[in-house]
């Protein structure tokens, strides 16, 4: 499981009254977990998501690790392995593909494993899945250590040209279904289930104002995934030519003596990015601070970024053992596989492997 900051101490709760009425959703939290940091706090989670949801738990655990969850979860959650007929590099996408089949219910939410949903969240997801075939919430960081702080100013940014994107998707079933899934051999996942959904036809909504929270990872692994999340941006290339022109143009304001200009340009960071906090009540989860960070984050992209286009060079970013090459694949390469209308859940992964025909 992802290695996340220790949680800040909440108030105390009010003594429980009766349960809330479950909704009719599947809840898929697709596990692989190294080490059992945070096991009593997840387990924790599933007990009360438990009782609004159905859970299923699909963990690519080590044995030991995936006997002792069971332990833990037993009666809790449905707690399976990720099927064995499937086959692709990205495991958390066997997970998924996994997990929605199993789902007893149309509304399908997809969530990594820091991800903490409440009740209204679940409901307005609900909500959203009877009109679009994907929802995209909006994740924010609590509590928010410095290293959190530092990617919240990715997050503003982000939600000030476009939208972020964030642990967790909501889907249709009956759509992820009839599309055939989507490809396990990339890196990008949510953004190639986001573009398969759409390739296909179905509609997806985007709402700001949904806020679902996030545990922040330790910061080890925080470090760790700076050029990873960097090569995400191969797929989309607007978003990597800028990274890649942030230290040219730093170094030629630097050799024509102009500091200014980089003030000047740092201040334009801050401005966009508090557009970013004032999207759609932004303020009340995003603090005003967050914004200094912005700046900041460019200049570790664009510093990313071309270590990104190195690995690109050798073949591909490390994943799991292997290097994974393609982030996402663009909206039409997708369309024309769905041209192909594959009937079988496992149709990508049977489409693709080994390199074949994409």
């Amino acid at each position: 499981m992802t290695r996340t900051a220790p949680a800040r101490p909440r108030p105390a709760r009010a003594a429980a009254g009766p349960a809330p009425a479950r909704l009719p959703m599947a809840y898929v939290l697709p596990l692989r977990a190294t080490d059992d940091h945070g096991l009593d706090e997840l387990t924790g989670y599933l007990r009360e998501l438990s009782r609004w949801v159905d859970v299923v738990v699909v963990d690519g655990s080590p044995p030991g690790r995936y006997a002792r969850h069971a332990a833990a979860w037993r009666g809790l959650v449905r707690h399976v392995p990720p099927d064995p007929a499937l086959r692709g590099r990205n495991g958390k996408v066997l997970s998924v593909l996994t997990g929605v089949a199993l789902a007893r219910h149309e509304h399908v939410v997809i969530a990594d494993d820091d991800v903490r949903y409440d009740l209204p969240a679940l409901r307005a997801v609900h909500e959203l899945l009877d009109r679009v075939d994907l929802v995209r919430p909006q994740n924010h960081f609590d509590p928010l250590p410095w290293h959190a702080w530092w990617d919240t100013g990715r997050t503003l940014l982000a939600r000030a040209l476009g939208g972020d994107w964030p642990g967790t998707l909501a889907v249709r079933r009956g759509t992820f279904l009839a599309m055939g899934g989507y490809d396990p051999d990339v890196l990008f996942e949510n953004l190639e289930l986001h573009r398969t959904v759409r390739a296909y036809g179905g509609s997806t909504a985007g709402p700001a104002w949904l806020y679902v929270r996030r545990r922040p990872p330790v910061a080890a692994h925080f470090l760790g995934q700076r050029v990873r999340q960097a090569y995400d941006e191969t797929a989309r290339p607007a978003w990597l030519l800028a990274s890649l022109a942030v230290l040219p143009a730093t170094a030629a304001a630097l050799a024509a003596r102009r500091p200014g200009l980089l003030l000047r340009a740092g201040l334009v960071a801050v401005a966009v990015a508090e557009l970013g906090r004032r999207r759609a009540g932004g303020a009340r989860v995003f603090p005003a601070h967050a914004t200094l960070a912005a700046p900041l984050w460019l200049l570790e992209r664009g510093v990313c970024g071309w270590l990104a286009v190195g690995l690109r060079l050798r073949g591909g970013a490390p994943y799991a053992g292997s290097r994974l090459r393609v982030a996402a694949h663009s909206s039409r390469t997708l369309r024309k596989r769905l041209a192909r209308r594959p009937d079988e859940l496992a149709g990508w992964v049977e489409t693709c492997e080994g390199g074949g025909p994409c």
